[in-house]
């Protein structure tokens, strides 16, 4: 085998490394991306179940149901409502009226099912996705 012809193949080689290498982060990436939804958005898309994504409402007033550690609500940009189920311990800040991130999946009967829940840590704030989302619907009330 001649240098030349061994430099090629040692290039071909080092390409399908770095293209499997590349594949491989790629598909983790993938794998660990979550992406974040209003309810409106989630009735304009059509997300298959399992799909993991997050959330972001606010919580609808006397939406909050509790079974023990299931509890029931409805999520919504004031436009659409959604409704969650949870299992598990809320955070102390989770209330009816507050801006709430869910993360989980949509359910074949169309409730979402969280996994985790994210609440506001103080008055005034609200996750930018969900003050961006109540932007977008119109339905957005500055605090002042």
């Amino acid at each position: 085998m001649t240098p030349k012809r061994r430099r090629l193949w040692l290039l071909l080689g080092s390409l399908t490394t770095l293209g499997v290498a590349a594949a491989l982060v790629l598909t983790a990436l993938n794998d660990n991306l979550v992406f974040f939804y209003s309810p409106t958005q989630v009735a304009e898309k059509s997300l298959g179940p399992e799909r993991r994504f997050r959330l972001g409402g606010l919580v609808e007033e006397g939406s909050v149901q509790k079974e023990g550690q299931i509890v029931r609500f409805t999520i919504t940009d004031t436009n659409k409502t959604l409704k969650v189920v949870y299992r598990g311990i809320l955070p102390d800040l989770f209330r009816e009226g507050q801006g709430v991130i869910a993360e989980g999946s949509l359910g074949p009967d169309g409730v979402f099912a969280a996994r985790e829940i994210l609440a506001k840590h103080d008055e005034n704030y609200m996750p930018p996705e969900v003050a961006k989302a109540l932007k977008e619907s119109g339905q957005w009330k500055d605090k002042k």
